[in-house]
């Protein structure tokens, strides 16, 4: 009977803690991604559409940003995500809008756009955590996603 009641205890623990890899490893979502991705040529982490939904559905906090123009935000930008175009990112404006422990992750028109790469050197060159979602809204959108809009 001990032994039947051990094994059930041990199942249910087993059962518990499968697929919460946070809760054994101690390691969000983002973190896992940015301890795993290696930098690029231009010295910046960039992130799979894989890697930036597992961000995104783990409910974690994390500071997304469309560093496109205002106007292209206005239009179309991922759900969630602020606008900070990447002409007025400086020291000034960072500070004012994202705070420095802040899980940072940017993104911009899709691979063909390099905006949110000069983004995230800028910011990391600060001393922001910035992970960079290459695919941006082309990707979003070619996986099925949809956009949201201001207008």
């Amino acid at each position: 009977m001990k032994k039947g009641i051990v094994l059930i205890i041990a199942f249910i623990g087993l059962i518990s803690f499968s697929g919460c890899k946070e809760a054994l490893t101690g390691q969000s979502a983002y973190d896992e991604a940015y301890q795993n991705t290696k930098l690029n040529q231009q010295g910046i982490r960039e992130i799979t559409y894989e890697q930036f939904m597992r961000i995104r559905n783990h409910k974690e906090g994390y500071v997304l940003l469309d560093v496109l123009s205002a106007e292209s935000f206005n239009k179309n930008h991922i759900p969630r995500a602020e606008s900070f175009p990447l002409d007025t990112i400086n020291k000034e404006s960072a500070e004012k809008r994202v705070i420095k422990e802040a899980k940072v992750v940017v993104y911009c028109g899709g691979f063909g756009c390099h905006a949110s790469t000069a983004a995230a050197k800028t910011l990391s060159g600060l001393g922001y955590k910035v992970l960079d979602y290459k695919g941006g809204l082309e990707e979003w959108h070619d996986k099925g996603n949809k956009f949201s809009s201001v207008e």
